[in-house]
């Protein structure tokens, strides 16, 4: 049985044939045409949305939307001629500009992009599989770098860490606790540490276990863990005794941090008891960081000690002369 359909663009006969009952006038005259080869156009409705395209576009790979040019998969017509396939319309121009271009952008939504990746297999258009599976592992990948755990309590918190086999950095961040205002650059600095936690997070994907908590004492604190305990840890806050007020300063010591970032590498996939020379040796020395201060190890430490690392004092001035107001360090 055949169907036929005019294309608007240049009259164009498409003759659509199968085993399903035809709508067209002409049932019953003659043999049926099995291939669309020969023709130019074809009206296709997807699930009720409507698509005008050439053969040439449906037949460019081996895919199912070939067999049904060549008459080697058989289709439903309506009595106007549109091909109708029972599918979900809502991404097929996709599917038909992925046929006409070789590539196609994907959508954001990693739930539309499944819902693509499902139409291209079975359309079996294999490119559009492929480039669709490559895009969601990507997206997985990073997603798993941003990961940050949701931590309900102390407890939970140290379980987390005593478990983890991987190396972990926590940032505590509580902008709330603070008895003090700020002084002027500190909300900036604060922002900024919260935006390294994110970056370390992205380019130690998979190696770093990032804990973020914004329920501790300290203002911005970060700490640094290797097979249960803590290795080092580096404070960003100090009290500035000014002439009328105390006020609480926030510092952003980025090449110190990323500095304990890097030295807790040693602790991945239990590589840690072979490096702690490397971490009792000192670091490099950096500009508005000061010395390193140790004390009692943590858990299962032995004799092994913690490096925490402030913020250096600063001398500030005014108008009465130099070094009348100092800055300490609670």
């Amino acid at each position: 049985m055949s169907a036929e359909a005019s294309g608007s663009s240049g009259g164009n006969v498409v003759t659509v044939s199968g085993s399903a009952p035809s709508f067209s006038s002409h049932v019953g005259e003659g043999k049926a045409d099995r291939s669309l080869v020969g023709s130019k156009y074809v009206k296709l409705n997807v699930g009720g949305t409507l698509h005008y395209t050439t053969v040439q576009t449906l037949t460019k790979e081996d895919s199912l939307l070939r067999s049904i040019c060549d008459g080697s998969t058989e289709v439903s017509i309506d009595s106007e001629g549109w091909v109708v396939l029972d599918r979900c319309g809502r991404h097929f121009s996709l599917v038909l500009n992925f046929l006409r271009d070789g590539t196609v952008p994907l959508p954001e939504s990693t739930r539309e992009l499944e819902e693509v990746l499902k139409e291209a297999q079975y359309y079996r258009l294999q490119g559009l599989v492929q480039h669709c599976l490559t895009t969601l592992q990507k997206r997985r990948d990073v997603c798993r770098g941003c990961h940050i755990p949701m931590i309900t309590s102390a407890k939970e918190e140290q379980r987390m860490i005593a478990t983890c086999r991987k190396p972990v950095v926590k940032l505590q961040n509580n902008r709330g606790n603070n008895k003090y205002s700020y002084t002027s650059n500190s909300d900036d600095n604060l922002l900024k540490n919260i935006e390294l936690f994110d970056k370390l997070g992205l380019r130690f994907n998979g190696r770093v276990l990032f804990i973020k908590d914004v329920l501790g004492d300290e203002i911005c604190c970060w700490s640094f863990y290797g097979e249960g305990r803590k290795i080092a840890e580096v404070c960003c806050t100090s009290i500035v005794y000014a002439t009328e007020k105390k006020q609480t300063k926030v510092e952003f010591p980025e090449a110190r941090i990323f500095e304990e970032t890097l030295n807790i590498l040693i602790y991945e996939n239990g590589r840690g008891s072979g490096g702690m020379a490397l971490l009792e040796s000192g670091g490099v020395s950096c500009q508005g960081v000061g010395q390193s201060e140790e004390e009692g190890a943590g858990v299962g430490g032995g004799d092994r000690r913690v490096r925490r690392i402030h913020v250096r004092r600063h001398i500030m001035h005014d108008e009465r002369g130099p070094g009348q107001q100092t800055v300490y360090k609670d």
